[in-house]
């Protein structure tokens, strides 16, 4: 029989995310929204708490957590509060996997120790170019040996936290006519001479996280920051890694619906119509229904998927099936919110409309909605 029940630490570490979300991120996220502002002060009492750097190993400061489950659940409590604060510091994540899955021993304690000292710092997955998205083969940015350093030069494009993150992971092609096989993975610190940040970028949602170019020229690294050894390990690394979160992106989609169905059902329940609560008009409760029940099964693809992570079985089906229904439902979820409010859903003075805006951008990064299709009817059709 399956077990949904969460261990005695699951719960814990929930519920230390919830009031995390509830106390610090919900009663400021509408004027980080508004101003498109990241939150520093958020962010440092998430980190005095450990919640950016509970799934980094014990043995480079972290909190040890290895389950993957108890990372979707901690991330849909986050998103839950604003899921543009919730990005920001994700986005350290996201830095930190290809880290973990590349690097030696000596590179993860190395840049792994910078994230869990007492400082809260920031990290930049860059892998999105202008050119080159979900096609990974694509990547134009170049990196050349010279000597004992290697040099990169290019541009990425959309980078969370780009420009003012401690760390950024960049993917960049030593021999494009290889295709994934010449991608490398490097470690390019903030200070580091041809390192700039580009274009800041004006978000429809997820305000309170930045997103910025991230613009590489003649960047000079040492030849010990390139993460792997051989020709396939990052480019393995790079799958790895949007294997990895494309259940954290489910769960965050999960987050932000729960949200605005809990709002919207609440006002539902208040506001009256016709001499009775809307909630109990058929079309209203109907729709309430169709997103607590997209909201649970969105849930439940997102756990299956982090599962069989945690026992090293294959998911990466799975991982997409979840991102894609969790993506989709999230939009439909918050749409029907602001639909629930009517006039005032439509206002900014009501927060479903930022739900609605945040929601967008889950069909859109860690891989489309239609990539993550060709994703499942591949694994599917498998070859004819």
């Amino acid at each position: 029989m399956v077990d949904f029940e969460l261990t005695d630490e699951q719960k814990l570490i929930q519920k230390t995310a919830h009031e995390f979300a509830e106390k610090e991120m919900r009663p400021v996220a509408m004027e980080h929204d508004q101003k498109g502002t990241v939150p520093w002060d958020v962010i440092k009492k998430g980190h005095a708490l450990g919640l950016d750097t509970a799934f980094i190993p014990q043995a480079y400061g972290g909190g040890g957590v290895e389950s993957a489950l108890t990372h979707v659940i901690v991330t849909e409590e986050l998103n839950w509060g604003c899921a543009g604060m919730a990005t920001g510091m994700i986005g350290a994540g996201l830095t930190y996997l290809p880290i973990i899955h590349m690097g030696t021993d000596a590179q993860k304690k190395r840049f792994l120790t910078r994230f869990t000292g007492p400082e809260a710092r920031l990290g930049a997955l860059c892998l999105t170019e202008p050119d080159a998205g979900s096609d990974v083969a694509n990547i134009s940015t170049t990196a050349t040996k010279d000597g004992k350093h290697w040099v990169l030069n290019g541009v990425k494009r959309f980078i969370t936290n780009g420009g003012i993150a401690d760390i950024h992971v960049v993917f960049a092609t030593v021999d494009r006519s290889l295709g994934y096989f010449g991608i490398r993975a490097f470690v390019v610190e903030h200070d580091t001479p041809g390192l700039k940040a580009g274009k800041v970028e004006d978000k429809m949602g997820v305000r309170a996280s930045h997103t910025a170019e991230v613009i590489l020229d003649d960047c000079r690294i040492p030849e010990g920051n390139m993460l792997g050894s051989d020709e396939k390990s990052a480019f393995y690394g790079a799958m790895k890694t949007l294997e990895a979160s494309r259940p954290l992106v489910a769960a965050g989609a999960v987050g932000i619906a729960r949200a605005a169905y809990e709002y919207a059902l609440d006002y539902s329940r208040k506001r009256k119509a016709f001499g009775s609560p809307i909630a109990k008009k058929q079309g209203i409760a109907f729709l309430l229904a169709d997103m607590k029940t997209k909201i649970d099964a969105a849930r439940l693809l997102t756990w299956r998927a982090a599962s069989l992570l945690d026992h090293g079985l294959p998911m990466n089906k799975e991982a997409s099936i979840a991102k894609l229904f969790a993506a989709d439902a999230a939009m439909e979820v918050t749409t029907d919110a602001v639909q629930i409010l009517g006039g005032a859903g439509y206002m900014k003075d009501e927060p479903v409309e930022k739900w609605m805006r945040d929601a967008k951008i889950f069909q859109i990064w860690e891989g489309t909605s239609q990539i993550q299709r060709v994703v499942i009817s591949r694994e599917e059709i498998g070859e004819l």
